[in-house]
């Protein structure tokens, strides 16, 4: 009977890590941050582009999790705008997005995202892809 502490789980996910979540559906909104708060996070929601960059100049979160269609700058430019800052360089930014389209998924890597989520997004999915990019 061997005692395995969580930090040895590949998909423990280090309590309190800041996230923020853009999406502009108030619904993905309140269920991934409840999911994600739930799961230890502490979350930062915005529903429009400008609110996104906002919030993460001002909470600097360990990892991004950004919708592609967002109101007044879409996810892609967040992500430009994001990776000119220097603190953002290395920040992990995930695309969550219905786009899913042959050349999407590129679209989102040019632009500077690390990684691509489509939606509807499973929960398990959403869990394992930040277990990849945050620090255990």
């Amino acid at each position: 009977n061997q005692d395995i502490s969580a930090k040895d789980n590949p998909h423990y996910l280090q309590p309190g890590a800041r996230l923020l979540l853009a999406d502009d559906n108030p619904a993905n909104l309140k269920m991934i941050g409840d999911f994600l708060r739930l799961n230890g996070f502490e979350v930062f929601s915005a529903s429009s582009g400008n609110a996104a960059i906002k919030l993460a100049i001002e909470h600097n979160p360990q990892v991004l999790l950004i919708d592609v269609q967002l109101t007044d700058l879409d996810g892609l430019e967040v992500t430009r705008q994001l990776r000119q800052q220097p603190q953002f360089r290395q920040t992990p930014i995930i695309a969550l997005t219905a786009l899913a389209m042959p050349g999407d998924r590129e679209k989102c890597l040019q632009a500077g995202m690390d990684a691509y989520l489509s939606k509807p997004v499973g929960l398990k999915e959403l869990h394992q892809t930040l277990a990849t990019y945050l620090p255990h």
